[in-house]
């Protein structure tokens, strides 16, 4: 894959990716983007630095923009979870580089930090959600971290 019109992401996204300078897809992007548009499940596999997180990002804002849930919908549409905390961080920011130029909304659910505001955030209502579970679970009183089994 040459560049990134191949991938006929939305007109937004491919304005936020020329924005950062990038033209070419990474090995894991041109790949599991398609699969992921097609509604595929996809597990990758890629070493830091590969664009693994814009590979899933991308497809997913490319969800929201094709069915028009900018203005459609009100409530949380993603969940993902992450195993730590520096990782969701990281997603998050990849959600706020390339949904700049539309109106999703994302709160970030981290432990370590009051939960006071993180609650704030998700009560005024998020389009995505992104969990660093194990803090999470390890920061809930124990009857609220329960699993059902």
């Amino acid at each position: 894959m040459e560049n990134f019109n191949e991938l006929k992401l939305h007109e937004r996204l491919q304005y936020a990716v020329k924005e950062l300078g990038y033209s070419t897809p990474t090995p894991i992007q041109a790949i599991s983007i398609p699969e992921i548009l097609a509604g595929r499940d996809v597990i990758g596999l890629a070493k830091t630095g590969t664009g693994k997180t814009a590979a899933f990002t991308l497809p997913t804002l490319q969800r929201f923009l094709e069915k028009h849930y900018d203005n459609e919908y009100e409530g949380l549409r993603v969940l993902i979870l992450s195993p730590t905390r520096e990782l969701a961080a990281q997603v998050a920011e990849n959600f706020d580089t390339y949904s700049k130029n539309h109106r999703l909304t994302k709160a970030l659910l981290i432990g370590g930090v009051s939960f006071k505001d993180q609650d704030s955030a998700i009560d005024k209502g998020v389009d995505v959600l992104l969990e660093a579970w194990p803090q999470v679970r390890a920061a809930l009183p124990e009857t609220a971290a329960a699993t059902p089994s």
